[in-house]
């Protein structure tokens, strides 16, 4: 499928200003705006073509071995599991699902990426910045599916470095692992990448500025070796494109027309693909 059908994001995006309101990390301090272990995850891939499905069984019961994934904005995914367990992830003041998320994920880069007045009504919120100078160290279960996350750096205003400001985090369920990686800085030592451990899907930062830069960005999808990329946080299309031509020369690429998509390990594609969902 070639393109992206952005009229399809009207009723589930709550997007408005999500793309005007990310702020630059380690750029000019511009006034910030809203902006491989198998023993981790088993992470086996089937030798078929990715199942993409429509909007139209976004309400459907998923099977045990499915997860449902809807890109909802900026770095905010909604994920969804077979015991309707919701997670939303990077989970702010901006950009939120229509429904209300069990577990809500968040990073300290901006305030596009946390809030400090998520809904009461949210079970787990999950801040992933070092609080007391101690890293966060998550690693939960709640129903069907365990969060636990990686800890790395991200680059202040002065160019210096807070130290673990970021997870990326890891969800297993359905027997999948997927990671996000947040706002992503640096490239990942061997030590990260083990504790991440062997991935089916990753939800990558694509901008190549205000994150890591684009090169950067190959290494550790290089390293991460998941059989499915969805790119996010990229503000426009000609930023997106930029990576998309880089991602070319490595992998296949292919653009879905609605912001949601049902994966197993069955549907996993048998080589690596980077997936478009519609929205930034």
């Amino acid at each position: 499928m070639l393109g992206v059908s952005l009229k399809s994001l009207a009723a589930v995006l709550l997007l408005a200003a999500a793309a005007t309101q990310a702020s630059a990390q380690g750029a000019a301090p511009t006034p910030a705006k809203p902006e491989m272990t198998e023993v981790n995850c088993p992470g086996l891939v089937a030798e078929r073509s990715p199942v993409f499905q429509s909007a139209a069984f976004r309400l459907a019961a998923l099977e045990h071995d499915q997860l449902r994934l809807t890109y909802v904005g900026h770095a905010t995914f909604l994920i969804e599991t077979p015991q309707s367990v919701r997670i939303a992830t990077d989970y702010n003041d901006w950009v939120r699902p229509p429904v209300l998320p069990d577990i809500v994920t968040m990073n300290h880069a901006h305030s596009s990426h946390y809030t400090l007045h998520p809904d009461p009504g949210i079970k787990y919120v999950l801040h992933g910045w070092a609080e007391d100078e101690k890293p966060a160290r998550i690693d939960m279960t709640y129903k069907d599916v365990r969060v636990r996350n990686v800890p790395t750096n991200i680059r202040t205003f002065d160019g210096g470095t807070e130290r673990h400001g970021n997870s990326i985090f890891i969800f297993e369920a359905a027997n999948l692992c997927i990671a996000h990686l947040g706002h992503l800085h640096h490239t990942l030592t061997q030590q990260q990448l083990n504790e991440i451990g062997k991935i089916d899907a990753v939800m990558v930062p694509v901008d190549g500025n205000y994150t890591l830069d684009l090169e950067g960005m190959m290494e550790v999808l290089k390293s991460l070796k998941a059989p499915l990329m969805i790119p996010m946080h990229y503000f426009s299309s000609y930023t997106l494109e930029r990576f998309l031509t880089r991602a070319r020369a490595e992998w296949d690429v292919q653009f879905a027309e609605v912001p949601t998509v049902v994966v197993s390990k069955a549907t996993l594609p048998a080589k690596p693909t980077v997936l478009v969902l519609p929205g930034h």
